[in-house]
């Protein structure tokens, strides 16, 4: 699927060695939103004219890790050869950190699969974000009635699959900067059963990009922190699934304490 060069051509990544501007070391907060914010409203208006496509979003969300990078932020990627390798969509499914892995995750997947979301209705209505996330098609769900939402999942992730859509999924209820093995529910398992695809498990550690007190979603920047990325190989989900759920759950668990990032209990 992919067209053109992109950040992350390889099946592994590391950010190559760099000096940021005296901006960014004054303010990492203030030199990585100036452009962010930029390109989601470029992203956002071309979204509203129905003129931002897969590779539009690939390529805005490689403008959102180089911003990162362009303040000082390490990112690490592996694994990517387990999906690129893989014939026809898939189920993404990973631990849910921060607001980063939603604007940096399509550049590592889209270019390679065709990918949406599964997203709360809140974000729609972001300004620019919302039309951005709406462009590409996702799952929606209201998080108020958790029965209603499983069938949003599961039909409406079912439909993208058969067209070839893969789906990342975030069994969580809530970001959390601690990964509660308690709260990760078998959404995701459910919906590759259902689908009959297989699963990519994802584990990330990204609270580089903090949570705000404020807006949630503009948190402060804190570039000692190495922004992680790893995908693990296919499986296919099997009977209950309830195995595939306990490797996808270990894969995290296990890739969260190389990283130095506490497990709940």
């Amino acid at each position: 699927m992919t067209t053109s060069s992109h950040l992350f051509e390889a099946n592994w990544y590391l950010t190559s060695p760099r000096t940021p501007s005296f901006l960014s070391r004054v303010s990492p907060n203030l030199g990585f939103y100036a452009p962010m914010i930029w390109i989601v409203f470029k992203a956002g208006c071309n979204a509203m004219r129905n003129q931002y496509d897969g590779e539009a979003w690939a390529q805005s969300s490689e403008g959102i890790a180089h911003a990162l990078e362009s303040v000082g932020c390490r990112i690490e990627a592996a694994g990517m050869e387990h999906f690129r390798s893989l014939e026809g969509p898939c189920v993404f499914i990973g631990n849910h950190m921060s607001t980063l892995e939603t604007f940096v995750l399509p550049s590592m997947i889209q270019p390679w699969k065709d990918v949406t979301f599964v997203v709360k209705e809140s974000l729609l209505k972001y300004p620019f974000f919302g039309p951005v996330l709406g462009s590409r098609e996702p799952i929606v769900v209201g998080r108020s009635n958790p029965r209603e939402d499983l069938v949003a999942v599961l039909e409406g992730g079912e439909a993208r699959l058969k067209q070839g859509r893969s789906v990342i999924v975030f069994p969580q209820s809530t970001r959390s900067s601690v990964f509660d093995p308690a709260h990760f529910n078998t959404i995701g398992v459910k919906l590759a059963k259902r689908a009959g695809v297989p699963v990519i498990p994802v584990a990330l550690k990204t609270d580089a990009w903090g949570n705000g007190n404020l807006l949630k979603d503009f948190g402060p920047v804190d570039v000692k922190k190495t922004i992680h990325f790893e995908f693990g190989a296919p499986m296919r989900i099997e009977g209950t699934g309830k195995a595939e759920h306990q490797q996808i759950t270990e894969f995290i668990i296990d890739r969260l304490g190389v990283w130095g990032r506490e497990i709940g209990e």
